[in-house]
């Protein structure tokens, strides 16, 4: 790169104050009950999906993000919905996904028409589906409290499902993955294994629901929210994934202005990461949730040390990304008045909703060779000059180029634009900052990439 746009870069640096946010990974849409999957060296989150002003856990689709580096995220949309179980009724919460056998098996949640509360399951070939139900009739019943299903499989190949609110259950999953085999255990709530809850005659122990079984060493780690309300995360261990249980204390203390938290646990790139909800976006409450995500650490007799909620999820991202390929608009390290949408015709996409809309991408490797030409597929709906800037560094950083957006009609129609810019060379954030005066709906962005000539 120029000396001219080296010594302005570092100038900017010092001048403008750095913008550090990364919690909550996800600011396009709420998304609460996060349950993180690996699969050929990707990360997953599965995610419930709060509807827009609820007032009450209305959900009615499962979504999931995935990541090579855990700073940038990509948006691959709702990939089930209860609709798809034609014994479902409504109720779209908290899921678990796991793959065996190159399937991929995603445990739901969901009221069903005729019994109440259920947990089913859904099969697909890939971890983004399409998934089916190939039961036709929940997976498992207790009758009482049937949520928040968590799928483990150990190292001996046997499976098991744990789930329940206010109770804690657990079956022994057959190598099919859709059956199970003996009776539903109802796991013994004990002050030992759970802790003690004072002044509440249903619930003796600290136990709420969202159990989540993950093994370190030969140890059994079941993490769960924790009332009363609003609730924490505790755990307890077991050198058994039976149990029996030993109440281990807490992880994280009630905070991030959501009365409910949800853990997933799950190793990645040579670290341990718990996620959780928060309240964290602008109209975020206890209906209206977002997924987070933080290193979890342990002490060295096994225990966990005790962590808050940060705006800051990952200092050093674990890969660049390379942006001489097709990137979609959707992979996001952090956004501001942008939400994500999907059709027939592109798949997922994004769209701005105000002047200044930006999109961050972290770590975006121009190489030496750098890069000379911008392309991006974008779209309106308005006459008014609607512009695209590229900047590095920051929403006012270096200005790489800008270009007018095409009015095309609407979101099933796109062009493709593509503009010179000052050859650029080294390793950056890059933002995507769009301005224009029209209230809403300003542009429909759905990839981009960079050419070296």
């Amino acid at each position: 790169m120029k000396k001219n746009m080296i010594f302005s870069l570092l100038v900017l640096a010092m001048c403008t104050p750095a913008v550090v946010a990364q919690n909550p990974i996800v600011q396009t849409q709420y998304t609460a009950d996060p349950a993180p999957m690996v699969w050929n060296g990707r990360l997953y989150v599965y995610t419930t999906h709060d509807e827009d002003g609820s007032s009450w856990f209305t959900m009615d689709e499962w979504r999931v993000y995935s990541t090579d580096d855990m700073v940038n995220w990509t948006d691959h949309g709702a990939v089930l919905d209860y609709t798809d179980f034609e014994w479902g009724r409504s109720d779209a919460w908290a899921p678990q996904a796991i793959e065996r056998g190159g399937k991929f098996y995603l445990y739901v949640p969901l009221t069903s028409k005729t019994e109440g509360g259920a947990i089913g399951v859904a099969v697909g070939d890939s971890p983004y589906g399409p998934f089916y139900d190939p039961l036709g009739k929940p997976l498992v019943r207790s009758g009482h409290g049937d949520i928040d299903p968590s799928v483990f499989i150990d190292d001996d190949g046997q499976a098991y499902l744990y789930w329940g609110n206010p109770n804690n259950y657990y079956v022994k999953l057959n190598e099919d993955m859709i059956s199970y085999s003996g009776d539903i255990v109802h796991v013994p709530m004990t002050e030992e294994s759970f802790g003690k809850r004072d002044g509440d005659e249903r619930r003796n122990t600290l136990y709420e629901e969202g159990p989540w079984l993950y093994k370190r060493a030969q140890t059994y780690y079941l993490f769960w929210p924790g009332g009363p309300l609003p609730e924490h995360i505790g755990y307890s261990t077991s050198d058994s994934p039976m149990g029996p249980w030993k109440y281990g204390g807490v992880v994280m203390p009630a905070q991030g202005g959501a009365f409910t938290n949800h853990p997933g646990v799950v190793d990645f790139g040579g670290k341990t990461w718990f996620f959780y909800h928060n309240a964290g976006l602008p109209g975020g409450g206890g209906f209206n949730r977002s997924i987070c995500v933080q290193e979890l650490k342990f002490n060295a007799d096994g225990s966990v040390v005790q962590m808050d909620m940060t705006e800051q999820s990952v200092a050093q991202g674990l890969a660049v990304l390379n942006p001489y390929q097709k990137t979609e608009a959707e992979t996001i390290a952090f956004s501001e008045g942008f939400k994500s949408a999907e059709n027939d015709k592109v798949g997922v996409f994004v769209t701005a909703n105000k002047d200044g809309s930006y999109i961050k991408v972290r770590d975006v490797d121009f190489r030496d060779t750098g890069a000379t030409k911008f392309t991006a597929r974008i779209a309106t709906t308005h006459n008014d000059p609607i512009r695209l800037e590229i900047r590095i560094g920051g929403v006012e950083g270096e200005l790489l180029g800008s270009i007018r957006v095409p009015r095309t009609g609407g979101s099933d129609r796109w062009a493709l634009r593509t503009i010179d810019i000052p050859k650029t060379t080294g390793v950056y954030d890059l933002y995507f900052v769009v301005r224009g005066q029209p209230a809403s709906h300003l542009m429909y962005f759905d990839y981009w990439m960079f050419s070296e000539k």
